[in-house]
């Protein structure tokens, strides 16, 4: 994804908004079968050589122990005080050879220490298809739903099933050697397909034809957008990088105009110290992530913190009257309307809206989605601990301060205070 001059997330045109429309696109997310289209949206990041291994193992906190070739990782980076930088889904597709695949954050400090670190390697990020003259690298498909397994074992002869959790092998389809690792971002058994962009519409056009029996659908971005939410993965976050003289080389680094150089802030928390904005990977809810088997930057930091958390990450399930009120304030008189989104998510990052007991903040909740299966409205929260039990009801600020923004795209409005209780994260029956 890319953001307009408002800074809001906008999709490539490769990707269709809705093929049908995104409430039956969602339905056949949980009771068929999708095929989700990444190629155009996200990095891919190559890093090879000697030192490739060493380099990714000091930068993430998980353990590489047994990190072996057809194994995957989702690597979470951090800087020297254990704050968040980014995350990827890292692969180790040779001895010497990675690919990660995500949002650029992480891949520019991997891009970085590689050079200042002086490592016996080399990386090459392939931008997504905004930033790149010459298309992605690879075709990234997901193949999603309680159907997915029956559509893969029709378009190859391959097994399947031997796949373990976040493992990949080679498999044909279609006399093609590709990558297929086992996911799910539908809580059920599910494939993300990765090869070389020249044959992505061939493994399409196979994948398309073997699911029409099984109910297939092509799964628009629309749609896609709000599948992060139910699995507590926060897309969009403050990188931890904008303050300390440790992390000053690397801010002289970066381009002005990269996603770290053009991030935006939105929500009814406001603060003029960019660190109150940094959250830890323990505060997002990745602490089983992170390994103390090595040594990682950030590892002192998250080891005291490790110990005694402040946080963790929650859902939030909105009041039904509060959420539908952010939409029935269009039709009164009386005051400005709520800050209104789109549904089933709306595609403003950074959110960071104060959560409440009381007049006292205890958390942000930041992704948030309607859930069309739950038919509820739902966001992701990182939460202190004492309020961390499902069940728990709490209260949010939704709109920015005052109803205004400096940002021009955001109409004026007016802040509501809407009613939550906290549920599990991941907010969804996990079967993969």
């Amino acid at each position: 994804m890319l953001k307009d001059a408002g800074g809001r997330w906008t999709w490539p045109r490769e990707v269709a908004r809705e093929y049908t429309n995104w409430m039956d696109e969602l339905r056949a997310v949980r009771e068929t079968c999708v095929l989700a289209d990444l190629s155009h949206h996200q990095m891919d990041q190559i890093i090879e050589g000697p030192d490739a291994f060493e380099l990714l193992k000091r930068l993430s906190t998980n353990s590489f122990d047994g990190f072996d070739v057809g194994k995957a990782k989702q690597a979470i980076m951090s800087n020297p005080d254990g704050k968040f930088i980014g995350d990827g889904v890292l692969q180790r597709i040779g001895d010497e050879e990675f690919v990660m695949s995500g949002k650029v954050p992480a891949a520019h400090w991997v891009a970085y220490n590689l050079e200042a670190g002086g490592y016996d390697a080399e990386q090459t990020i392939y931008p997504k298809s905004s930033k790149s003259e010459n298309g992605p690298h690879f075709f990234t498909y997901q193949v999603q739903g309680p159907n997915a397994l029956d559509v893969m074992r029709e378009v190859t002869d391959d097994t399947l099933t031997d796949i373990p959790f976040f493992n990949f092998k080679t498999i044909n389809i279609a006399g093609e050697e590709i990558r297929a690792l086992r996911h799910g971002m539908a809580g059920e058994i599910g494939f993300e397909l990765q090869g070389p962009y020249e044959i992505g519409d061939l493994i399409k056009d196979v994948l398309l034809e073997a699911g029409q029996e099984y109910g297939i659908k092509r799964l628009g971005t629309r749609a896609y957008e709000p599948l992060s939410v139910k699995l507590g993965w926060v897309t969009t976050h403050v990188p931890a990088i904008y303050t300390g003289e440790e992390m000053r080389e690397y801010r002289e680094w970066l381009d002005a105009d990269t996603y770290e150089g053009t991030y935006s802030i939105a929500g009814s928390y406001l603060s003029d110290d960019i660190t109150d904005y940094y959250l830890s990977p323990i505060d997002l809810g990745y602490d089983h992530m992170i390994n103390f088997d090595h040594d990682f930057v950030g590892r002192e930091a998250l080891e005291a913190e490790a110990e005694d958390p402040d946080r963790t990450r929650v859902t939030l399930v909105w009041d039904d009257e509060d959420a539908a009120g952010i939409f029935a304030s269009l039709f009164q008189d009386e005051e400005l309307p709520h800050k209104l989104f789109d549904l089933p998510r709306d595609r403003w990052g950074g959110h960071h809206d104060k959560v409440l007991d009381g007049e006292d903040v205890i958390g942000f909740s930041k992704s948030f989605a309607y859930s069309y299966s739950n038919r509820e409205m739902i966001s992701i929260c990182s939460i202190d601990k004492e309020y961390s039990d499902p069940g728990t009801e709490v209260s949010f600020i939704w709109g920015e301060k005052d109803g205004q923004s400096p940002n021009p795209t955001v109409e004026a409005h007016s802040q509501t205070e809407i009613s939550a209780t906290v549920a599990p994260s991941p907010y969804l029956n996990d079967s993969r």
